[in-house]
């Protein structure tokens, strides 16, 4: 019997979408065929921390629930922190380059932009960041999918724009990135550049199927990320950053965390260690320690 996935239609989440289903087709044999789900936030223009989150993975959420689909492929930093009654996130697989990626005009780097160069993003995070770095940049808020935001920088609509790099990879245009950004300048989303796969939880045969795709250092590190995010009580539209990276061993992890106010002036980053099967338990301590060095002050200041 053929399986129905989930996704959104735009040309990015059906990338990340085929990649499963190919990866369940070789591994099974079983048909696997794309249902496309419109969701809160395709049908609007509004800046993603008015809509809240959730907004792209509800309607695909209640599709599940209803039985339209058999699973589904989120990008994970789109979930919210709570779990969802009645479902599970089955597999999380290997994780593509978790960086934000700079498209400039004339192949420019973030330092090479001189001051009063417009840069466009849709994230509360990265205006802060931005922001924080104290270039006199002019940080534009925009919202739709990678091929327009690109086209704003190609048509001198901006001087560059600042994305996901795992977006441009998944859609074959990374080679238009001018500059992957370090993360020590641009800490990312907790949890970007992650795919979720999710079914429902009574369905014990498709769970099975779908755990075979799962990356266990990948779900581990994103496991801390989220932990942090969700003790901070933060959604996407909060200007909170995370990245866990495991070691070569697979054993230890290290976790940053950031929380910078919308206008770059205030920013408290702070690091922990510890060990992969404790993912969750660093993501929890690091969050607590960003808290008692005053995060709760900054979280606050979150433009509606």
């Amino acid at each position: 019997m053929t399986l129905r996935l989930g996704t959104r239609g735009s040309a990015l989440a059906i990338a990340q979408s085929q990649t499963v289903a190919d990866a369940v087709c070789a591994a099974t044999g079983r048909e696997v065929a794309l249902v496309e789900i419109v969701t809160a936030g395709d049908r609007s223009s509004a800046p993603v921390q008015r809509l809240g989150q959730g907004v792209f993975v509800s309607a695909l959420r209640d599709a599940l629930l209803a039985k339209e689909i058999d699973f589904a492929v989120h990008s994970y930093k789109d979930l919210p922190s709570a779990p969802a009654d009645g479902l599970t996130v089955a597999a999380v697989p290997e994780r593509a380059d978790p960086r934000d990626a700079l498209v400039a005009r004339d192949g420019r780097t973030l330092a090479q932009l001189p001051p009063g160069s417009t840069v466009g993003t849709g994230a509360v995070r990265r205006i802060a960041q931005l922001n924080a770095l104290g270039a006199g940049l002019r940080v534009v808020p925009i919202r739709g999918n990678v091929d327009t935001r690109l086209r704003k920088v190609a048509g001198a609509e901006l001087d560059a724009v600042v994305l996901a790099s795992a977006g441009l990879a998944r859609l074959g245009r990374l080679g238009e990135a001018s500059e992957l950004l370090d993360p020590a300048l641009m800490l990312p989303a907790p949890a970007q550049g992650a795919l979720a796969v999710e079914c429902r939880s009574e369905d014990d045969e498709l769970v099975g199927i779908l755990s075979g795709l799962d990356h266990a250092p990948t779900r581990a590190a994103v496991t801390a990320e989220r932990a942090l995010l969700a003790a901070l009580e933060a959604g996407c539209s909060a200007p909170v950053a995370a990245l866990a990276e495991p070691d070569a061993a697979g054993e230890e992890l290290y976790l940053r965390g950031a929380v910078i106010s919308p206008d770059g002036r205030r920013a408290i980053r702070l690091s922990r260690t510890g060990t992969l099967a404790g993912a969750y338990e660093v993501g929890q301590a690091l969050a607590a320690d960003l808290l008692a060095a005053g995060a709760d002050t900054v979280l606050g200041d979150v433009p509606k």
